[in-house]
């Protein structure tokens, strides 16, 4: 049986770690990019750990687990997909080592639990500082250092500055805790448009949409703007299936169509009465109806996507309508459904035209255009941005930073080296193994920047070592960090190489967790399908 066991870990530990090796290349400032093709041929080019995972076609189950962890940091904390995975990939490899060699999994199970909350503990108590401390260049380091992976990081400063204005654009004052901001990431829109060089990207007020007005005689401008939103389209009312009329006159059948055009229009009548004067709907505008648009010097939008509209329902303060019936069945509409805005306007980006909303009442919002070559490169800068926005957002709202560039696994190294000669218990060499295992993050960076690794983390140790001394005269030494550009161990703090503290700590939990589930495993079934008898049953 302890055969059988050992096998099926050994089975799930080799299946994550060729997961890992996948994504080992692609980690960090020097890291490369993958190119994923899918079944009908579209092409992904990332080095995002969650975007690769995602694309990639996994049948282990336990390799599953690391599809489904990179996605929980993705919505958790936006940022160190890649890293989390590394975590669990060398925890399981080391924990694997340790119950080879005898050590049952519940002692190392319960040695990595002490050791990830003594970690965690120590990263709040001597590893963070608040944003305030470090001045007014610590958001831009932030992104700079999310970004320095990226494609855009040719323009590393310029979309840094670009990220930092958005996310103090959308600052909201929380309603239940007053004095505290929250920073809503789903405000921020991001378009994506053809041509230009990637730094002629801009980030422009409002809410932008990548459609036009539904004619041209419309006006271009509204101030200030009311707006319907409606789940609904505007067009002729056709009978229901199966419904069937019979007339003798060929005027009764006349009516019947005017008639279908009448309830539009007095549905329009009446919206516009209650002084509305934009209209965006999910459906079609029937162009019969576009008349009374015109007339009531009202803009109207066509086949609006629905998450669009309940994003701009929630800026605008206005609500999202299925259908005009009330409770009794008639149609109605209310004007505390409208939505609000200081303007909307159509202008024109790039080839296309698009629909502005610019002052919202209820949230600020704001829209980044994106300019690229290709959609390979658009989509790429799209997630790249996405992952400093939420890095951004997570260091705002935590007020907590840490130093990267390996500090902060260096330094747990060495902690945790110390914590685990303190045990009497076999949890010691799972604290040793988890401490070893913290060092892969260094090790990869080197490796990616063709680096000697064997001697930068060496030398990464040593710095870490001196600085928990208990006489030390260098404490300023826990903020080692690799310098990948000059193969250096350098103060990562003095040369702004900063990480929401989050990222960390999440990474740690997760892959914690997921190390422990699967060393939880020691057998595993497959259940075929029962075969169908021919001929029915007998």
């Amino acid at each position: 049986m302890e055969r059988r066991a050992n096998e099926i870990r050994q089975q799930n530990t080799t299946a994550i770690q060729a997961v890992a090796n996948i994504l080992k290349s692609s980690l960090g400032p020097s890291g490369l990019d993958k190119m994923i093709v899918d079944n009908v041929g579209d092409v992904t080019i990332s080095n995002d750990g969650a975007t690769i995972l995602r694309q990639l076609d996994v049948q282990h189950p336990a390799a599953k687990v690391l599809c489904e962890l990179s996605e929980l940091q993705d919505k958790e904390v936006g940022d160190g997909t890649t890293s989390v995975v590394i975590y669990t990939a060398e925890l399981l490899k080391n924990a694997l080592e340790l119950v080879q060699a005898h050590i049952h999994p519940n002692s190392v199970i319960l040695g990595y639990k002490k050791a990830l909350r003594w970690a965690q503990r120590y990263i709040t108590e001597h590893l963070t500082f608040p944003v305030a401390q470090l001045g007014p260049d610590t958001l831009l380091n932030i992104a700079r250092t999310t970004l320095s992976s990226k494609t855009v990081s040719a323009d590393i400063n310029y979309f840094s500055n670009l990220c930092v204005e958005a996310v103090r654009s959308v600052q909201t004052a929380k309603a239940d805790a007053p004095g505290q901001f929250e920073y809503p990431i789903k405000a921020i829109n991001i378009l994506k448009a053809h041509g230009r060089s990637m730094n002629e990207s801009v980030l422009v007020p409002g809410i932008c949409l990548p459609m036009a007005r539904a004619a041209q005689g419309m006006p271009r401008v509204v101030r200030p703007a009311k707006i319907a939103l409606l789940d609904f389209g505007l067009q002729r009312m056709r009978m229901r299936m199966g419904i069937q009329v019979e007339v003798t006159d060929p005027m009764q059948l006349e009516a019947v169509r005017e008639q279908e055009v009448a309830v539009v229009r007095k549905r329009l009548e009446m919206i516009f009465q209650t002084g509305c004067n934009v209209i965006l709907c999910t459906g079609g505008i029937d162009d019969l109806c576009l008349k009374p648009f015109v007339e009531a010097n009202a803009i109207g939008v066509r086949r609006v996507n629905k998450d669009t509209l309940r994003h701009i329902a929630k800026a605008t303060g206005g609500q999202v309508l299925l259908n005009l019936s009330n409770l009794e069945g008639e149609e109605t509409f209310d004007a505390a459904c409208l939505g609000e805005a200081e303007e909307v306007s159509e202008e024109r980006v790039a080839d296309d035209d698009c629909i502005f909303i610019k002052g919202c009442k209820t949230t600020r919002a704001c829209s980044l255009l994106l300019r690229g070559p290709n959609d390979y490169m658009l989509d790429e800068m799209e997630r790249s941005l996405h992952d400093a926005l939420c890095a951004l957002k997570r260091t705002l709202e935590s007020d907590e930073v840490v130093v990267g560039g390996g500090a902060v696994d260096g330094a747990l190294n060495i902690a945790l080296e110390k914590y685990a000669t303190t045990l009497s218990s076999r949890e010691q060499l799972a604290i040793s193994a988890f401490a070893r295992s913290l060092l892969v993050i260094p090790k990869t960076l080197a490796v990616n920047a063709a680096l000697d690794a064997t001697e930068l983390v060496a030398r990464l140790r040593a710095a870490h070592a001196l600085s928990q001394q208990p006489d030390t005269k260098t404490p300023e030494l826990k903020w080692s960090g690799l310098n990948l550009v000059t193969g250096d161990v350098i103060n990562n703090l003095a040369a702004g190489v900063l990480e929401p503290a989050m990222t960390k700590q999440k990474a740690l939990q997760f892959a914690t967790d997921a190390a422990v589930a699967i060393l939880r495993v020691d057998d595993h079934f497959k259940l075929e399908p029962e075969p169908q008898q021919q001929g029915g049953p007998q």
